[in-house]
């Protein structure tokens, strides 16, 4: 039987690890350590603080995301993201398209699981 490995789970993440950040810079801007802490919060989605910040400066390179030093009292300087109006517009292609494939990978999930089933239940090898 083949299973799900820990490559495959890691390469998964790594694909909505973009549109999340975007969905986290939607509501407010943040700095890059609150993102990491952010998505490690969101059980299981980041697998390593060091893909956050490579991530950060190609979704800036793309002109998804602008980022800018800012420096408050008491605090040491850090460098805030914000999302732009290309980020905002990728973020909403990506919903749409995510809702559709999250759809279909369900119905194939559920699908392969119910026949298989049958298949079992029939005394047939899956």
């Amino acid at each position: 039987m083949l299973d799900m490995g820990e490559a495959e789970l890691t390469e998964l993440r790594r694909g909505v690890l973009g549109p999340c950040v975007l969905a986290l810079l939607e509501s407010r801007p943040r700095f890059g350590l609150e993102l990491v802490r952010d998505l490690a919060g969101a059980g299981g989605l980041l697998t390593s603080d060091g893909t956050v910040y490579p991530l950060l400066n190609r979704l800036r390179d793309a002109g998804l995301v602008t980022s800018q030093w800012q420096a408050r009292e008491g605090e040491r300087a850090r460098r805030y993201y914000s999302i732009t109006q290309a980020g905002r517009q990728s973020l909403a292609a990506f919903r749409s398209e995510w809702a559709q494939f999250a759809a279909t990978v369900s119905q194939v999930l559920g699908n392969g699981a119910a026949e298989s089933m049958g298949a079992v239940a029939k005394g047939r090898p899956r």
